[in-house]
């Protein structure tokens, strides 16, 4: 099994470990998001999207996207943990941190084969600037479906006592 630190990776460390896939013919899999709490929800989603291809990258909100999505009291736990954390995963292939609110540019250079989102989204409520971007490339978009009651938001909620 990998180290977690192993699969933690900057774009230019991503770029050439896709193209290394690419070259094997593994297709992959990517998906991006918060994962700020993660949980049961979050880690179905994940081992679904892992089993959609040969590999799977995870594409990380960094701190301050994040705050500027879900307001100040969010990220609950820091980028550098979330990345961890999703890189522990069996499931997690790789991890990347992005610094824009969509993550058009980071799908747009690694052109993954396929792209997964969870159940609490549709095609029409994905970043429709992400989505253009897939389409213009031929990515296949998958909407996996959600684990009903599991979210951030309800464990937020269940902590502070709601």
């Amino acid at each position: 099994m990998r180290k977690p630190e192993e699969k933690i990776m900057t774009l230019a460390q991503a770029l050439a470990w896709r193209n290394a896939l690419k070259a094997a013919g593994t297709p992959l899999v990517a998906t991006n998001g918060c994962f700020d709490i993660l949980h049961r929800g979050h880690a179905t989603y994940l081992a679904r999207a892992r089993e959609l291809g040969g590999a799977l990258l995870v594409a990380v909100n960094d701190d301050a996207t994040i705050r500027a999505i879900k307001g100040p009291s969010r990220p609950v736990n820091p980028e550098e943990d979330r990345a961890y954390v999703l890189a522990s995963l069996e499931a997690v292939d790789g991890v990347v941190v992005f610094r824009t609110q969509a993550a058009t540019p980071l799908l747009e250079a690694l052109r993954p084969d396929v792209y997964a989102k969870g159940g609490d989204y549709t095609i029409d409520t994905i970043v429709q600037e992400e989505r253009r971007a897939l389409e213009a490339f031929g990515c296949q978009i998958v909407i996996l479906p959600a684990v009903p009651g599991r979210s951030t938001t309800n464990t937020i909620k269940k902590i502070n006592g709601g």
